[in-house]
């Protein structure tokens, strides 16, 4: 094992509710870009795009590329085997997973996982009560090995994750508290239809974000709560 830390960003184009969402734009730039962007201000270690084989992929390889993340592409529907395949070309201590469907992913949170899995020698983490969407997840290289051999259910073969985190498969597992001024787990910061899309393009647009200037998660949730009406509707 190399040491060091690896974020794998899942991607793909074949989305059941709403083909093609990742390159769908918010604020002028793809979902992805938000994603590897936001994710690349952690400073903890490379993004690379863990997307599909399939052919509708292959944009979304060159719009990884293009934004200068590495890219691994494997089984469309065995995402544990993509991204343990993924995370197996650097063999990093810890691999940090996020989806390219959450735009307003917090790269602090990055930070503040990996220093939990360091202090506290656990096997996974993960922070409770931010905005849906907000958070990813840290795990040990070794865990998502082990993971990747030993999981057989379909939900943990594509959600990556669970077996990891259920009870009794031998994992130690942190579940964080959200710092207070994040702690808003009654905000959906996710894009899983056209409606989530719309959404977050408002909140996006009421909080400043543009290339230029990147707006934190707490000024998203200040934007979130500013957009919306009494009738709760965003503005």
């Amino acid at each position: 094992m190399s040491g060091g830390v690896l974020i794998v960003l899942q991607a793909r184009m074949g989305s059941r509710r709403l083909p093609g969402k990742s390159l769908m734009t918010i604020a002028g730039q793809s979902l992805l870009a938000q994603c590897v962007r936001r994710l690349e201000r952690s400073s903890a270690g490379p993004v690379m795009v863990a997307t599909s084989t399939h052919v509708e992929d292959d944009v979304l390889a060159a719009e990884a590329a293009s934004l200068g993340a590495l890219v691994y592409r494997g089984h469309a529907e065995d995402v544990l085997d993509r991204v343990n395949r993924a995370a197996a070309l650097r063999d990093p201590a810890f691999v940090v997973r996020a989806t390219a469907d959450n735009p307003a992913v917090d790269s602090d949170s990055v930070t503040r996982l990996l220093a939990v899995m360091r202090d506290g020698a656990f096997d996974h983490a993960v922070e409770q009560a931010l905005p849906c969407g907000a958070t990813v997840e840290v795990m040990t290289r070794r865990a998502l090995q082990v993971a990747a051999a030993r999981a057989t259910a379909p939900d943990d073969r594509e959600h990556v994750t669970p077996f990891i985190r259920t009870a009794g498969n031998g994992f130690r597992c942190a579940i964080v508290p959200a710092p207070a001024a994040l702690s808003r787990p009654d905000l959906r910061f996710t894009v899983d239809t056209w409606t989530d899309l719309e959404y977050m393009r408002a909140i996006f647009r009421h909080a400043g974000d543009s290339e230029k200037r990147q707006a934190t998660l707490e000024q998203l949730i200040a934007a979130a709560d500013r957009a919306v009406r009494a009738d709760g509707e965003v503005a």
